[in-house]
């Protein structure tokens, strides 16, 4: 009796093979955790790496992708927050320092209004289109139609973030290449960026509210397929939750193309977090994240921390991203300097427990191995 046919290589899709990367595995962008040396590490070994630059300044965006490219000729992409900077009212900016005043004081620090909020967009997506990164990738907001043009002509494939299957064809009509679908399993902030059912309905760029992120968390199952059922061919990739070589092969059998990992790479030695955050990840287990606003202003899973539940009270009170995360910056800092990771923003996803420290080329080895050997199962 003749033997069943071998199972055929697993091969990566479309939009892998268009952007000549071996691997359908996206290293999450991970602003002021990434590092060039990263992503860099992560390209070279097949998949494709990723800058958060969400709050580097446009020098530092330019730095950071030439420092990628002395490390490796291989693609990689570079992530922007689409925002506009906040002009917060002196009342508003006063009662959220009297907030922190104790936190603040316990550092020795003297509450002071920031320098500046955040990066200016314009000049940060300049500098994107100067540094011609072979992926530009968006999160917190979305472009419009001539602003997707102009990275096309700079040779950028476009992703675009969405947490609801309305910003995901909201992005697919400015013309996006790709939507990464962000379960709410994922670590880190929420991309949420459509406010309210009839903005929904229109893609209008109202600022959601909290009832809006509350109703944007989808889970990854749900949400991938969705996706893929609404955008017609357009390729999604799978985040939130994904931390193995079977969660891959999981994706892709929902229809994504690819996935995108955040927390499994922030456990590698080449991300910038500190001793006491490694600490936290390492001890961490599946039910140790929350969703919170304290750190940021914008919500966000993160490990349970005491600061997370000491400021809990008044979460409700807390001003929008960027106002509170620069309020928050010096006491990152010093607690960092300290070595404090009770009072730090320890961004994780719920597979934080399955994460594996190692080398991220070893790792993306390992995804691989991991992924193929998933793909025979599930076609077997």
């Amino acid at each position: 009796m003749p033997s069943a046919p071998a199972t055929p290589p697993a091969r990566p899709a479309p939009l892998f093979s268009r952007l000549g990367i071996a691997l359908p595995i996206v290293q999450g962008p991970m602003t002021g955790s990434d590092t060039p040396a990263l992503a860099a590490a992560v390209s070279e070994a097949g998949g494709l790496g990723m800058l958060g630059c969400g709050m580097r300044s446009p020098a530092a965006m330019a730095e950071a992708a030439a420092e990628v490219r002395r490390r490796t000729a291989r693609p990689f992409g570079m992530n922007l927050f689409v925002q506009a900077t906040p002009a917060p009212d002196a009342a508003t900016v006063r009662e959220a320092l009297e907030r922190l005043a104790p936190l603040y004081a316990e550092f020795g620090l003297e509450p002071a209004v920031p320098a500046q909020w955040c990066e200016d967009f314009a000049a940060q997506f300049e500098a994107l289109l100067a540094a011609r990164p072979a992926v530009a990738s968006f999160t917190f907001g979305i472009l419009d139609a001539r602003q997707v043009e102009r990275l096309h002509a700079a040779g950028c494939t476009v992703i675009g973030t969405a947490t609801t299957v309305a910003e995901a064809r909201a992005w697919a009509a400015v013309g996006a290449d790709a939507v990464c679908a962000s379960g709410l399993e994922a670590g880190g902030h929420r991309g949420t960026f459509l406010g309210g059912t009839a903005a929904r309905e229109a893609g209008a760029r109202e600022e959601p509210s909290l009832g809006d992120f509350e109703a944007s968390l989808v889970g990854t199952l749900a949400l991938v397929p969705q996706c893929v059922d609404a955008l017609a061919g357009l390729p999604v990739i799978a985040a939130g939750g994904i931390m193995d070589g079977r969660g891959i092969a999981a994706a892709q059998a929902l229809g994504a193309e690819g996935v995108q990992m955040g927390t499994a790479f922030l456990v590698c030695p080449e991300s910038a977090i500190g001793p006491a955050y490694r600490a936290a990840l390492a001890a961490a287990g599946e039910t140790d994240t929350r969703i919170t606003r304290v750190f940021s202003g914008r919500p966000a899973r993160g490990i349970v921390n005491a600061t997370m539940e000491r400021l809990a009270a008044f979460e409700a009170a807390v001003p929008a991203y960027p106002v509170q995360n620069a309020l928050m910056g010096p006491v990152r800092k010093a607690a960092a300097a300290q070595g404090r990771a009770d009072a730090l923003a320890l961004w994780a996803g719920q597979g934080v427990a399955a994460a594996r420290p190692m080398p991220a080329g070893e790792l993306v080895a390992l995804l691989a191995r991991e992924w193929r050997a998933a793909r025979a199962g599930i076609k077997a």
